[in-house]
Parts: C-alpha cells; sequence; structure tokens
C-alpha cells in the first residue's frame, strides 16, 4: 500500500494529473479540493460570508458528506445530493479557499481524508497534503507553474465546459487565490520540507503524468 501527496497552487494541473496517475497505477484518487468546495457550497447557499469563521463552523453539524468511488472517480455527495459540475465554479474556487483557512473546516474533514488513506493505496492533491494530512506519505510532490500558465490552463478548462469567462479575470482570481492560500495561518500551502518540487509551466499534461509515475515507480515501486 503506497500513499502519494501532491501539493500546489490552483491550476497547476494537480488533480488533472492525479486522476490519470490513480487510474494507470491502479490506485484510488482523493479530490480534496472537492471537498472544501462542497462545503464552501452550502455557506453559499445558507447566505453565510465564508470569511465568518464563528458562522462557517455553526454551519458544520449541518453537513453530511459522503464520498463514492463509482467507475473510478470520486463523487462528493452533500447531505444526499452529488452537486456535479456545480462545484467547478470560479466563485466555488474563491469560496473553497476562505473556507480551507478555518480551522474548524479543517478539522471537519481531516478525519475522513486519513481515514481513506489509511485503508487503501491513494493519491491525494491540494495544499497541504503532504505536510498535514499525510505527512507520512511515500511520495511527495509540489507541483507549480508560473501565474500565467495556470491561468490560461483554467481558462481553457472554464471555456471548454461553457462558461463565458475572460482570461484576465481567471488570472485575477487566481492571484488572490495564490495569496490567499500562501499566506493563511491554517495549513498555508508552502511544500513539505521533503516534497520533490516540480516546475511544470512548460510540460504538458502527457508529459506531467509521466513525471509523477516514473517518481512513484522509482521510489516505492515495489509496494504496488
Amino acid at each position: 500500500m503506497i500513499n502519494i501527496a501532491i501539493d500546489g497552487p490552483g491550476g497547476a494541473g494537480k488533480s488533472s494529473v492525479a486522476k490519470a496517475v490513480a487510474s494507470r497505477l491502479g490506485i484510488i484518487y482523493v479530490d480534496t479540493g472537492a471537498l472544501y468546495r462542497t462545503v464552501g457550497y452550502y455557506v453559499r447557499k445558507k447566505n453565510v460570508d465564508p470569511h465568518d469563521a464563528d458562522g462557517v463552523a455553526a454551519l458544520l453539524p449541518e453537513i453530511n458528506l459522503e464520498i463514492k468511488f463509482e467507475d473510478g472517480c470520486q463523487w462528493v455527495y452533500l447531505n444526499g445530493e452529488n452537486l456535479g459540475d456545480a462545484i467547478r465554479t470560479p466563485e466555488m474556487s474563491m469560496y473553497a479557499s476562505a473556507v480551507s483557512a478555518i480551522p474548524a473546516v479543517r478539522a471537519f474533514l481531516l478525519d475522513a481524508q486519513r481515514n481513506i488513506a489509511s485503508k487503501n493505496s491513494v493519491i491525494m492533491d491540494g495544499r497541504d497534503i503532504g505536510t498535514v494530512i499525510l505527512p507520512n506519505a511515500d511520495v511527495k510532490i509540489f507541483m507549480f507553474a508560473s501565474p500565467e500558465a495556470r491561468a490560461r490552463r483554467r481558462f481553457d478548462e472554464l471555456q471548454a465546459k461553457g462558461q463565458n469567462v475572460k482570461f484576465e479575470d481567471v488570472l485575477s482570481e487566481m492571484n488572490e487565490r495564490d495569496s490567499n492560500d500562501r499566506n493563511r495561518a491554517t495549513a498555508p500551502a508552502v511544500p513539505a520540507e521533503d516534497a520533490v518540487m516540480f516546475d511544470n509551466s512548460d510540460v504538458d499534461l502527457e508529459g506531467s503524468i509521466k513525471y509523477v509515475i516514473d517518481l512513484v515507480l522509482k521510489k516505492c515501486g515495489d509496494k504496488l
């Protein structure tokens, strides 16, 4: 059994790479960002300011999250409802960033994430997987790229989904979220001391996937 942690800023391609690596290695991909987006979705639904720590914490007892793995994909159910792509909007990215800075929210989700990793070979991506969630992970990677490269990827992704967005707005939101994630007091988005740094600004998706798989096989291929 192995645990793989991929951290880094938004738009670095962590989720796309992690999903592909999980599929090719036959392990479980845990989308931690989807958990925070789902909490953010509920906070937005209740018209609570996502920066209001007490207000958000008060909502947590009302939230029932279920993680289901169906056809090789992870789905997060909020109080029995699969939200699908409703949590994948730029607005939900900002809500996720805000609520993820609240200690009560992180504590709320911590046990669920660790429980999955204790029972399965997993690859998780997020902001603090290698530093907080899985500090003893077999492989830790901090994946990053320039803000412009990441904003372009996110812009193309959103347009492909039919969302009417402007590149300048995506870049602005990217920079704002980077600042929030990097400077927050609770679990800031920084590399683990033993993480492998991987700049994929000029590396395509397939190249990034190969890089991670090669690293995993080199470090712990005998455990697969």
